[in-house]
């Protein structure tokens, strides 16, 4: 099986830049959509919405509008050579479901630029990665309210975007699970979607050689069982770099889950970092997938081997 492949970095954003929200997943609340471009506009950015954000499915009350309808939004955006990056409102469930909707060859043609999103949105940042062969942020999301009220959420995004030198070491005060350092390409997300993803077409066959990054919420212990078995069964952690574990919101007591993660993790022979500052979680800091990177589960830190965004050529 191939191993996790360095991704091509998109260019960084400059004042001024245009941005556009999307809403692959779920249905956004008008107020706090308003409230994340507050900020955005406060980075002297110029977001625009997509038509169908704010949309909800005549059926399906917790997607926010039609499946081609919101993979239309997403491939103009993507497509609009004035748009310079992409912003998820918020996730929800969805994406998986409009994903095979959009044109990737058309999106390839578009050429590079920045995705941001978390939770439901890892589907489309495992389709970037496999499909477009583009480094994603896996970051706080513009309608999210753990973004629009907290501002180390909103500073590490802000500096990702901007100044990404300045945070290619990404510092989570996180502990060793399993110590040690290790090598590879971040990759990964939401557990459960990144199990809803094996078999499916131009699925990212292994983790092999990644650093992969695993967070979910409102997962009792034993689905999260489930979700790793599977991964472990299929043989797709085989050849893992390292992990790195976010947030378990409303997934139990830590307690609890941490046993488990031990369990069905510290088999694998490779560091793990638990408590790593990412994901459904107050304050989540912005992880690029990608990139190739050093893992220090003692020290806690992710030191990408350069800034996640390039120069403008």
């Amino acid at each position: 099986m191939s191993g996790v492949a360095e991704l091509v970095r998109p260019p960084r954003l400059a004042p001024g830049a245009r941005v556009a929200v999307v809403a692959p997943s779920g249905p956004v609340p008008e107020e706090r959509l308003q409230a994340g471009l507050d900020v955005l506009r406060g980075w002297d950015l110029d977001p625009v919405v997509a038509p169908h954000v704010l949309d909800r499915h005549g059926t399906f009350d917790y997607l926010a509008g039609t499946d081609a309808d919101r993979a239309a939004d997403l491939q103009a955006a993507w497509c609009d050579p004035a748009v310079d990056a992409v912003l998820c409102a918020r996730g929800g469930y969805g994406a998986q479901r409009m994903a095979d909707l959009l044109d990737w060859e058309v999106m390839r043609a578009a050429g590079p630029k920045v995705f941001v999103g978390f939770s439901d949105i890892t589907a489309l940042h495992e389709a970037f990665a496999t499909r477009l062969g583009l480094v994603t942020l896996h970051g706080p999301m513009a309608a999210g309210i753990d973004f629009i009220k907290n501002a180390r959420a909103q500073e590490h995004l802000r500096a990702t975007l901007f100044e990404p030198e300045t945070v290619r070491v990404i510092t989570s005060g996180g502990t060793p699970l399993v110590p040690g350092r290790a090598r590879g390409v971040t990759l990964g997300g939401c557990l459960a979607l990144l199990a809803a993803d094996l078999g499916t077409p131009h699925a990212r066959p292994s983790a092999r050689g990644g650093l992969l990054c695993l967070e979910d919420v409102g997962e009792e212990a034993y689905r999260v069982d489930r979700y790793l078995t599977q991964l472990l069964r299929t043989g797709w952690l085989d050849g893992v770099g390292g992990l790195l574990l976010g947030s378990w919101a409303e997934c139990g007591p830590y307690e609890r889950l941490r046993p488990l993660l031990a369990d069905r993790l510290g088999g694998l022979g490779v560091p793990v970092v638990e408590n790593f500052g990412f994901g459904h979680c107050e304050g989540a800091l912005t992880v690029p997938f990608g990139m190739p990177a050093e893992l220090d589960a003692d020290a806690g830190t992710l030191t990408l081997d350069r800034p996640a965004l390039d120069r403008p050529s």
